[in-house]
């Protein structure tokens, strides 16, 4: 019998290889994005010292609403403007093994538009 695995397992192990290459440091911390089915996450990470330095969510009243691409694009607004309040100014843009589309790339123009250098 075959058995077949699971769409989260197997963004789980994209995941995976994307971590093996992509790493934040205090001069360029990683964009880290997470999408459920509701919302989406978007957090600003420092991995050599393991602090989230910024973070975002649609779950926030005041960026929710709309059609779910402009909500990631407002929580890439807000994200950009709450890191740069943290001092950052550039990030390494981890996808969490989703594609660079819909909400994704739509959260990653609104940080550009914000001022992030992505």
């Amino acid at each position: 019998m075959i058995k077949k695995s699971s769409r989260d397992s197997l963004r789980r192990k994209r995941h995976e290889r994307l971590r093996l290459r992509v790493s934040g440091s205090a001069e360029r911390p990683r964009l880290s994005i997470f999408r459920s089915s509701k919302f989406i996450y978007a957090q600003v990470i420092d991995d050599t010292s393991g602090h989230t330095l910024a973070a975002a969510s649609s779950r926030e009243s005041d960026l929710a609403g709309g059609p779910p691409v402009d909500a990631a694009k407002a929580v890439g607004r807000a994200l950009a403007d709450r890191a740069k309040a943290a001092g950052v100014s550039a990030v390494v843009l981890d996808r969490g093994g989703y594609r660079y589309h819909g909400r994704v790339r739509s959260l990653a123009e609104g940080a550009r538009e914000g001022g992030l250098d992505l």
